[in-house]
């Protein structure tokens, strides 16, 4: 399982050193040998595939994701347009989360239609397929998209894409189109009985790889007495799950009733019990969100660096990145 990061927006920073201070973010994260890094586009806040171009400027191996980007965002070709320009800033490491996001957001937000969500993907996808085949013309026609554009970016290259699949509809596409799926809010019984086997599945039936299970999870090291508070903090900032059906639907599956409990949080050895327990499930990249806890700046940022330290180390791990 390889180990990697994910942020959220860092409210902390004054805005003037948010995107210098996410690229140093980055920089740290190869330096301390995290494998991925993966950034989230936050309503109001950084633009996440600018972000990366600009990280993917700045480092050399560590792969760069979103997590995710909407796609009622954006027409499929000035899209493909941008996620290529980005690849090629990041030197071929850079991976597409996609997603349909969430009513609350599409919807009330944005004043965008929501409307079938896995049919609109689906094609949606097959723009995308074409766009990044290589140099020519992008023709398709399907039920959501009439496209006959150049393209003319980049030379043919690998461009991995996993989007943000919770149910089994969307678990199917994931496994038939892409390179697997991006979570949150999935515990370790969710993914070993409902994510994988339905991926998995999905992905031989269509001959294609085994697919990746990257699990977004909410991390503290912390003492044994302050788990439930964590758990509690990280459901309340991290937002709850009766904000989406979505993440209803899918916390069914398991044992989690909220973000919280799906949280690596204790000392050392609760931490990485928790992590081999989500490699066992089935999950093949750990992106870890760092809840930091304290009352005071300086106390929440000794929580992030004793948590980032302790995850590098694991990062080095074979037992937990093998």
């Amino acid at each position: 399982m390889r180990i990697g990061l994910m942020i959220g927006s860092d409210r902390e920073r004054p805005r003037a050193e948010r995107l210098n201070g996410l690229v140093d973010d980055v920089r740290a994260a190869e330096h301390d040998g995290f494998a991925s890094f993966w950034v989230p586009q936050v309503p109001g806040y950084l633009d996440a595939m600018t972000a990366v171009a600009i990280a993917g400027h700045a480092t050399e191996r560590i792969e760069l994701g979103t997590a995710v980007v909407p796609l009622q965002t954006r027409h499929p070709i000035p899209m493909a347009q941008q996620v290529l320009t980005t690849q090629a800033a990041c030197g071929g490491r850079f991976t597409l989360g996609l997603g349909p996001s969430h009513h609350w957001i599409v919807g009330d937000q944005l004043g965008l239609p929501y409307d079938r969500p896995v049919a609109a993907l689906r094609d949606y996808l097959e723009v995308l397929g074409q766009a990044f085949a290589g140099p020519g013309r992008v023709d398709v026609e399907n039920e959501t998209y009439r496209v006959h554009s150049p393209m003319d970016v980049v030379d043919a290259r690998p461009m991995p894409v996993v989007i943000s699949a919770l149910g089994p509809a969307m678990l199917r596409l994931a496994g038939e189109r892409t390179s697997g799926t991006i979570l949150w809010m999935a515990d370790e019984r969710a993914v070993a009985e409902h994510i994988v086997p339905r991926i998995t599945s999905a992905a031989s039936a269509a001959g294609r790889p085994a697919p990746r299970v990257i699990a977004g999870v909410p991390v503290a090291l912390c003492r044994d007495d302050e788990v439930d508070e964590a758990r509690a903090f990280a459901s309340e900032v991290l937002g709850h799950a009766d904000l989406s059906p979505n993440y209803e639907r899918l916390l069914r599956h398991g044992d989690a009733e909220d973000v919280g409990d799906t949280m690596a949080a204790g000392d050392e050895s609760a931490v990485l019990a928790r992590l081999k327990r989500y490699r066992d499930a089935g999950v093949t990249d750990f992106a870890a969100r760092i809840v930091p806890l304290g009352d005071t700046p300086r106390a929440r940022r000794a929580s992030r660096d004793r948590t980032r330290t302790f995850l590098a180390d694991l990062a080095q791990d074979p037992l937990t990145a093998a």
